[in-house]
Order: structure tokens, then sequence, then C-alpha cells
């Protein structure tokens, strides 16, 4: 009988799946490294950094440090999130890394840095995590949408995030997708490598500015082009500019305003059903 290898998501909360044995086993497997080291290359390469320039990163889902260590190599500093304590305790004693910081987080919780933080994000095979309810109380969508919310309001204007990930299906990308495009980012899907079943990595680049070409996919001939395109054809690229003008004071415009503030990570009121109500006169 043929074996099927459970993937780590389904095996429960990662906080738990990544105990001590787990995260040894993790840091210590070369051929893992080489390929985490690999993909966070790429993932630095998309966010599209000035050159020269140092930036300040947020690396999501950094466990053990392996994409980490790959900002320090390109020249930037950066800030590691985590959920696994095991993970991340490997990762502050690598001398390599003492440079950078460390946070113990759930990113379904959201992103705790100050707004306009970062230069720009990536995160290596983490982001997928946030389509699994591991208790009653945890919705995906919510979650997904909380976190993508944080994390616009604490990245500069005009910077990247790139998310590489493993969707199992077109149903877990657009829920990603959908969260990221209602929290205000622009942007799509680059898949390298789209015909090659071993080889094919699926990233996520999200920006935060205008909208803007998205950069293009690797294939087997060493050639580029553009492949933002699923199997039933549908162009994963999308656009938050809105075509009709928003009256001043209307319902739709308060909301605007309150989302605004919200991913600026300002306190800001519920909506209420009297929002953009117009007040009757008193005589």
């Amino acid at each position: 009988m043929a074996s099927f290898k459970v993937k780590p998501e389904h095996s429960g909360p990662p906080e738990l799946y990544y105990n001590e044995t787990e995260a040894a086993k993790y840091a210590s497997n070369s051929h893992i490294t080489a390929i985490q080291h690999e993909m966070a290359e790429r993932a630095l390469e998309l966010l599209a950094l000035p050159e020269g320039k140092q930036g300040f990163l947020l690396d999501v889902g950094c466990g053990t440090g392996m994409s980490s260590e790959v900002i320090l190599d390109a020249g930037h500093l950066f800030v590691g999130v985590d959920v696994s304590k095991p993970m991340l305790q490997i990762a502050r004693q690598d001398e390599d890394l003492e440079s950078g910081d460390f946070v113990h987080q759930d990113m379904g919780l959201g992103m705790p840095f100050r707004p306009g933080s970062f230069d720009g994000a990536i995160s290596i095979s983490a982001i997928q995590w946030l389509c699994h309810a591991n208790a009653s109380n945890e919705n995906p969508k919510k979650r997904l949408l909380f976190f993508f919310q944080s994390l616009y309001g604490c990245l500069g204007r005009g910077s990247r995030a790139v998310f590489q990930f493993y969707p199992e299906n077109d149903q877990q990308c657009d829920l990603i997708m959908a969260a990221a495009h209602k929290a205000g980012f622009n942007g799509g899907l680059v898949v390298d490598f789209p015909e090659a079943a071993k080889k094919k990595k699926v990233y996520l680049v999200l920006m935060t500015g205008g909208v803007v070409q998205l950069p293009k996919a690797l294939t087997e001939d060493g050639e580029e082009e553009r492949t933002q395109i699923d199997n039933a054809g549908r162009r994963f690229v999308w656009n938050t500019r809105k075509t009709e003008k928003v009256v001043k004071g209307s319902k739709a415009w308060i909301e605007a305003k309150r989302l605004r503030q919200q991913k600026q990570g300002r306190d800001v009121r519920h909506e209420s059903k009297y929002s953009g109500r117009k007040r009757k006169a008193k005589f």
C-alpha cells in the first residue's frame, strides 16, 4: 500500500508541530537549508529593493533563521517573526544572526510593529498555515485579513511583500489573495518553472503603492516570461483603484476613510448603521 506524507500544516498548529525535536531536525537538514536559501534569494529579488541601499526587512515565519541569513548576506537588516519558540531559540543561538532581532508572534494575531517600520517583507513557506483552523475560535478568513491589514500598516509606502508558499488548490490561492486585496494590497502571483513539477515555485508579490507590472517568472530554458495565470486561465492580478468617484460624506466615503485609517494603525470607531445617514434638521 502506498504511503502518503502528511503536510505539516495538516498536523496541527505550528507552535506544537515544530517542537524542540522537529526544530532541531529542520535546522540540521542540509537539503531544506539549500532550498530555503534559494527561495529566500528569489523572494529578495522579487522585492526589487533599490540598489546600493540598506533596507530594514520583516521576515515573516522566519523559523530557525535560514531566510534571515539570506537577508543579512544581501546587506540588509531584519526582524524575524515566528510562532515556534524552539525554532526561534535556534535562530537566536546562531552567531551569524546576532545583528537581527526575533519576535515570538502568531501571524494570525497580526504584526505588532509601528506604521511604516519596514522597507519590505518576505515570507518563506509560512502563509499557508493560516488557511487552517486549529481551534474552534480560529477563522482562517478573518486571521488572514487581520494579518494582511497589520502587515500593510507596518510597511512603508511603495514597498513590497513577497510570500513563497505551497497552495493546495485554487481555492486556497483565492482565499489568501482575497484577504490581501481587501487589506489594500495590489499584486499577484509569479510562478517560477510552471511546467516542472519538482522545481515549480509560487510567489505572491504584493505592493503597497500604485499598480506596477509584476516581475517575470523563471522558466526551464533560462528565459523569463509572465505566468500569472492559473489552471482555469484567470489572471492573478488585481487593481484596488476605483473608477467611480465617491461622494464626500457618503457612507462609502466614510467606510473608505475608516479602512484607510485602520490600515495605518489608528484607532477608529466601529461601523454603524447610522454612518453617512443624513440627519433631519431641527426647528
